[in-house]
């Protein structure tokens, strides 16, 4: 009976550890999904009104859209060389603290060259956030559900869309432009906290180095057990970390993983930055436009939910480029001349083969390579994926400046969508998982 009880504390101490890490992870990428969609929701303003940071045409939109994911690049790539030294913990703090300061800044800017800045400058933390918070996530969650548990954390990104459109849809007549912004700096007075004091450090980094004794610590405080062969003593794992052994041990799927990640952010940020420009064009108003953010990102949390599950017992990569051909066809669709009502379930499956795909991409990620590369594996995905990002509202706003139709960019876009649905099934199996 003694036995018991103290498997069921052990078991109990190891849901609340694990809950914690999930939920403060989640809201961490809430303000990830926040940023993404935030700009999106006021560049309208920009366009049409120059006395808010000055004149704003198509092809300058597109940059300002694009510094925050230079900034997210580069963010992640230096995270990725650094994470898998001082851990996970203290990146994701910084990251919190740093991101929220950017936001903060960048509601006070007053034109163009001071907002562009401080949109590189939030970029950096969303970075370095986005290339930790799987790594920490895959190396918590039990075996066999680590695909499911960062489907979960992930879903913060499109709930932090779903927030920045529906707050729009309600505040910004009140509240401006400066007013969103400053509401994606709370994490500065609410998750910073919280995460130093209820976010422990991984287990498994802390054994990947050799640090035992700390490791022993917090799995006894969490309920986590060691891995078996680290279990009486502190061995490091074989091979490099950090970039060196992930470019040296796994090349090809590495560069693999980098381009469909690249393919898939092309996407995400092209539709997230652009639908609802594209929408009032189309003929709807502001706010039905901004309507169209809600169910794309609607979509983006529950597919990947269900999506994950087959994750976990089939693999990752079969249901990755399943659903990057649901956004091929949902995209396709889109071209057609459809009633309101069907226009809106089309976007919600665009949503599951976007925003929803990239979820499982990062999931992907994190649990192919062995924990020595882990971090570095995530950043890369992340920090390099970001080029697409980049050029995502770059891509939106020279095809809009160009006079393309509505038609001819979404045919763009799905031809994207079906390079990133072959580029997922020729990544080697994975035998390092772990």
């Amino acid at each position: 009976m003694k036995e018991m009880a103290m498997e069921g504390n052990e078991a109990s101490r190891r849901r609340k550890a694990i809950a914690w890490i999930v939920g403060i992870a989640m809201v961490g990428l809430m303000f990830d999904g926040y940023d993404l969609v935030v700009y999106g929701t006021v560049v309208s303003t920009f366009l049409r009104d120059p006395t808010q940071i000055g004149a704003v045409d198509p092809a300058l939109a597109g940059l300002l859209g694009s510094y925050a994911l230079a900034g997210v690049l580069v963010g992640a790539l230096v995270s990725g060389a650094i994470g898998d030294m001082v851990g996970r913990r203290r990146m994701m703090i910084t990251a919190y603290a740093w991101f929220s300061l950017g936001m903060l800044l960048t509601a006070f800017t007053r034109e163009t060259g001071a907002f562009g800045v401080c949109r590189f400058f939030t970029g950096l933390g969303v970075g370095a956030l986005l290339g930790t918070t799987a790594a920490m996530v895959s190396e918590y969650a039990p075996p066999g559900r680590k695909n499911f548990y960062n489907a979960i954390t992930y879903a913060g990104v499109p709930l932090g869309s779903l927030t920045a459109a529906g707050l729009a849809i309600l505040l910004l007549d009140h509240i401006g432009w400066r007013g969103m912004f400053m509401i994606g700096a709370l994490p500065f007075v609410t998750l910073l906290p919280l995460s130093f004091f209820k976010m422990p450090e991984s287990v498994a980094w802390l054994v990947s180095r050799g640090r035992l004794d700390e490791a022993r610590a917090i799995a006894a405080q969490t309920g986590i057990e060691l891995p078996a062969q680290h279990a009486m003593h502190a061995v490091e794992e074989p091979g490099a970390s950090g970039y060196r052994g992930l470019f040296a041990d796994f090349l090809l799927p590495t560069l693999l993983i980098g381009l469909m990640s690249g393919t898939g952010l092309i996407l995400v940020y092209s539709l997230n930055t652009w639908l609802p420009e594209l929408m009032l064009r189309a003929g709807f108003n502001a706010k039905g436009s901004l309507s169209f953010l809600l169910v794309l990102n609607g979509g983006a949390v529950l597919g990947p939910l269900i999506a994950a599950r087959f994750a976990d017992t089939i693999g990752p990569r079969v249901v990755v480029a399943a659903c990057f051909l649901i956004g091929t066809a949902a995209i396709l669709a889109l071209t057609l001349h459809l009633p309101l009502a069907l226009l809106l379930c089309i976007v919600a499956f665009a949503g599951v083969g976007t925003s929803g795909t990239q979820t499982l991409i990062y999931g992907l990620a994190a649990n192919y390579f062995p924990t020595r590369v882990r971090g570095a594996a995530v950043a890369w995905c992340a920090g390099f994926g970001r080029l697409g990002g980049i050029g995502g509202p770059l891509i939106g706003g020279l095809l809009i400046a160009a006079g393309l139709s509505i038609q001819a960019i979404l045919l763009v876009l799905a031809g994207l969508a079906l390079i990133g649905a072959a580029l997922a099934m020729v990544i080697p199996a994975s035998r390092h998982a772990n």
